[in-house]
């Protein structure tokens, strides 16, 4: 691929892209930890994505898709959407590149994420979530002052990125005598995780699991089409999921690759959440722990070694006593 065609902001991600995110990001960040967990009598490997620096995977993308920005680019500067993780993710990246950052996110977005952002430096430009698009917004605000937009799920570069996770988790079974994983059951929303572990592990089976009300990848999936969620006013405490549609970019990957779709309730996301601060002694956002839930409520059918991703933790004390008590 020449360089030209690697700066295309219209090119495909490709399994290639993943192991050069892979490679950045090793330079950089440690491994997070694959976590052992038993279910009904099988061990399950759990990666601890939000252990992180921003507290969720996000930061994988964020680092390639801005490290490969061109000089002209960084001098204008950045815009997100997001509901809080890529944007803490995006503005990580930003803060130590010297690059600026502005970020569209929900005004009801989680009070610790909006804080974290602007305390690495981002600008903040809140949007009405059932009113308003995002993505009308980011383009306003490009249209106006300039900048490059870094997509939270729908960009090639942060596609790649999510996936560096799947060839560490790859790597980690490795250093433990496993093949694999036979198995990866993934968090998702607008589907960039789950393409970037699709092109990281291409003969591992991929599941997806989204929160109930908000599951609009498993039904584009299942119409062969991409569908909008149907009520954006669903109430949902997976925040980090609540993506209106997925992009062309990432349904051609999915539709190629997933298995498997399921959707999960709050009461089951709150089970694997109080399970995972009981057992793995960690703290895990509700969209971060949607993929667990939908293992422990027996949605999926565990292979000899299945992955479980748990993407994020970033989430109000007060939401995640409410949900573990």
């Amino acid at each position: 691929m020449t360089e030209q065609e690697l700066l295309s902001p219209n090119r495909k991600p490709t399994h290639a892209g993943v192991q050069r995110a892979m490679d950045k990001v090793a330079a950089i960040l440690p491994q997070t930890p694959l976590l052992p967990l038993e279910v009904d009598g099988v061990t399950i490997w759990c990666k601890a994505e939000m252990l992180q620096p921003i507290g969720a995977f996000k930061i994988r993308g964020a680092w390639h898709r801005l490290t490969d920005l061109t000089d002209d680019q960084r001098r204008k500067g950045v815009v997100g959407v997001s509901s809080g993780n890529h944007a803490q993710g995006l503005a990580w990246a930003a803060k130590r590149l010297g690059v600026a950052a502005t970020i569209v996110m929900p005004s009801n977005a989680p009070k610790m994420k909006l804080a974290a952002t602007r305390a690495l430096g981002a600008s903040v430009v809140l949007y009405d979530r059932a009113t308003e698009s995002r993505d009308a917004v980011a383009s306003e605000l490009i249209d106006r002052n300039g900048g490059t937009l870094v997509h939270a799920f729908g960009d090639p570069w942060v596609i790649e990125g999510q996936g560096s996770a799947g060839l560490e988790i790859a790597a980690q079974l490795r250093a433990i005598g496993l093949d694999g994983p036979d198995q990866i059951v993934a968090c998702c929303g607008g589907g960039g995780l789950a393409a970037g572990l699709s092109l990281a592990c291409p003969d591992t089976e991929m599941v997806i699991v989204e929160p109930e009300g908000w599951d609009d990848i498993i039904r584009s999936l299942e119409a062969g089409k991409i569908l909008p969620v149907e009520d954006l006013t669903y109430p949902t405490q997976c925040d980090a999921l609540q993506t209106p549609q997925t992009y062309p970019i990432n349904f051609e990957v999915l539709q190629r690759r997933v298995s498997k779709g399921v959707s999960v309730s709050t009461q089951e996301v709150a089970a694997a959440m109080r399970l995972a601060f009981e057992k793995l002694h960690l703290v895990v956002e509700p969209g971060g722990a949607v993929a667990l839930a939908a293992v422990l409520a027996g949605k999926v059918s565990l292979k000899p070694v299945t992955a479980v991703t748990l993407s994020g933790g970033n989430v109000d004390r007060e939401t995640f006593i409410q949900m573990i008590g």
